[in-house]
């Protein structure tokens, strides 16, 4: 089936051109490069996995309640519209906050696959255009898993939210070749790692914690991608250069904060906009998640050298400078120890399956 049938409502254009900007750099030196960059470069490869073999897609899913998702979740709940709704309407709405939830995830992927592609080009050093290389096929990957994902298991999509939209279309437009792994992978990433965490360690369904832990794996090593370049290159700029980013991070911030909450889902249920992002302010649940979101994105913004008076105010007034103190390294190594012991649990399962089942054949053959 067409994903446009799937979409709940018309995505507009079939195709969403983003006028290309900056120079293609080609670098000549093959010989040497960062010690670091290059062990992330070979970890990179050696991590690669296929997502139609590595994820169960035989799990079921039940499209009315595909997260496991509490009631005091939803941003309806205590409010006269929850009190009317039937079983069957709260499972449409879990339906359809899943759906959006997911498609966000979806076209921020393929968005991330486009920025490693730019980097590739724009990016002057060849130990960096190996590593976001490989990258690339990450994200090609995660694209792929959340697409089979929303196709196969819920069975509909929503078009990207515009405030994502507008902000992935501002980390295209930009011609310094920095900018994609700004926009990318400390902004739009690291709001998606911390939604991706937050739903990896509260669901109670098998096949979304799969799919996942396995993305925000490859994402650890994204993360220490862009950490590292930007590390390096943002030692080098002025005070004025170094406040033009500041400034693109603040509003970038603050238009991920306040504008994607799933308003969209509410309109689709009769719910004027002004009431539902009423709904959505007074959430005490979503108040929560909107400060989690920052918990990856403060602690890389500091670490890379953006952290002015003018940021770190910002930071106070939407609540999340204290997390600026986070350990980065160690929650990336959980994600990572996080897939593995998942790998290991599943394996060991399948293995302890098939040593009864030839356990079995065994008894009924001596009983013959």
């Amino acid at each position: 089936m067409s994903t446009h049938e799937l979409y709940t409502h018309a995505p507009g254009e079939t195709t969403w051109q983003i006028p290309a900007t900056g120079a293609a750099r080609f670098s000549w030196e093959y010989d040497e490069g960062r010690d670091r960059l290059l062990a992330l470069y070979q970890k990179g490869k050696d991590k690669q996995w296929d997502g139609a073999k590595r994820i169960a897609w035989d799990l079921e899913v039940d499209p009315y309640d595909p997260l496991g998702t509490p009631d005091e979740s939803m941003s309806l709940y205590g409010t006269r519209h929850w009190d009317k709704m039937t079983d069957r309407d709260k499972g449409e709405l879990r339906k359809h906050y899943a759906s959006w939830q997911f498609s966000q995830f979806l076209h921020g992927e393929q968005g991330a696959m486009v920025c490693a592609a730019r980097i590739v080009e724009s990016v002057p050093d060849l130990d960096a255009k190996f590593y976001s290389a490989t990258q690339t096929m990450d994200e090609a990957r995660h694209a792929e898993v959340y697409g089979r994902f929303l196709h196969d298991k819920i069975g509909m999509l929503y078009p990207i939210n515009d405030n994502l939209k507008s902000l992935l279309g501002d980390t295209l437009r930009d011609s310094r070749w920095d900018m994609p792994y700004l926009g990318m992978q400390v902004l739009i990433e690291g709001l998606a790692l911390a939604a991706f965490g937050m739903i990896r360690d509260t669901t109670d369904k098998p096949l979304p914690k799969q799919i996942l832990a396995y993305v925000m794996q490859d994402e650890a090593r994204h993360v220490a991608f862009g950490r590292m370049a930007l590390r390096d290159y943002y030692k080098q700029l002025s005070d004025a250069e170094l406040r033009e980013r500041e400034e693109f991070v603040i509003e970038g911030c603050y238009l991920m904060r306040d504008r994607l909450r799933g308003v969209e889902v509410l309109e689709n249920f009769g719910i004027p906009k002004a009431e539902a992002e009423e709904c959505s302010e007074n959430s005490e649940f979503l108040a929560l998640f909107r400060q989690l979101l920052f918990s990856r994105i403060v602690p890389c913004v500091k670490d890379i050298g953006l952290w002015g008076k003018r940021l770190q105010e910002a930071y106070v007034d939407m609540g999340v400078f204290e997390m600026g103190n986070a350990n980065l390294d160690q929650l990336m190594a959980q994600d990572e120890e996080i897939a593995e012991k998942l790998d290991a649990e599943r394996f060991a399962a399948e293995e302890g399956a098939r040593v009864a089942e030839v356990e079995d054949m065994i008894a009924a053959g001596e009983g013959r």
